[in-house]
């Protein structure tokens, strides 16, 4: 891990760094007691295209005394595209503008080798972020493409709690996976998302093994989330990570 950047925020420490050739961001507090429990932030790719949305939330976890952290997806930003990513996406996006939908194997081919080969490359980066004296558990993941999340918070056993977007297509072999989730889960689901299958959002949400799981459903757009939404996700990780 090598840090590329610093920079002093009201409150927080912001340090951009590499690991290997993946990009990232971490976010400490300045005024909290170290250790700090850690949120990892997730994304959909382009840290730079979604950084003022990505910053804002990681500041918000500051204000609460947690570090943040983020990393760059595989294909996305700087690092070398996937042409046979670029091309699922291309077909995805073609079958919504035609019939309102993708199909299975549409939604398979996007998104099943973006989560085999982005979720090792969170799992390198907690061990790494672990190490640094300034960080502990317990961790927490927000947000993101929730298939990650999914995969995460069914696989890797130092997150204890996960906020979740509902708001990107799963393949529908996960939702088997769900079953093995059973850590504390809070849900977020916009009611009226464009560009999610609000049935299968709620397939999802009742597949997860958590016996402790919250749906926080809003009306409105993927870009229309509430301002109460942010405060309820960050009462859900001063509950499970302090």
């Amino acid at each position: 891990m090598h840090y590329t950047a610093e920079h002093r925020l009201d409150g927080a420490l912001e340090r951009r760094f590499t690991l290997g050739d993946i990009p990232g961001i971490l976010w400490t507090p300045t005024n909290a007691p170290a250790p700090t429990p850690l949120i990892l932030i997730g994304h959909p790719g382009g840290l730079h295209r979604m950084y003022p949305r990505i910053a804002a939330r990681a500041r918000r976890a500051t204000t609460h005394g947690f570090a943040a952290a983020t990393i760059e997806l595989p294909g996305a930003g700087d690092r070398p595209p996937s042409p046979t990513t670029e091309q699922a996406r291309a077909d995805l996006q073609r079958q919504l503008r035609t019939t309102g939908r993708p199909t299975d194997d549409a939604v398979d081919r996007l998104v099943l080798p973006l989560v085999e080969q982005a979720v090792p490359e969170w799992r390198t980066a907690l061990d790494t972020l672990l190490a640094q004296p300034h960080i502990r558990g317990p961790v927490g993941y927000s947000g993101g493409i929730i298939s990650i999340g999914l995969r995460l918070a069914a696989t890797e056993p130092r997150i204890t709690a996960a906020v979740l977007f509902a708001g990107s297509y799963v393949p529908r072999s996960m939702l088997t996976e769900a079953r093995d989730v059973t850590i504390p889960l809070h849900v977020l689901l916009q009611w009226d998302d464009e560009g999610n299958d609000r049935r299968h959002a709620l397939d999802l949400f009742d597949a997860f093994g958590s016996t402790d799981k919250t749906l926080n459903a809003n009306t409105g757009g993927h870009t229309g989330v509430p301002e109460h939404a942010g405060d309820a996700a960050d009462r859900f990780f001063t509950r499970h990570l302090t």
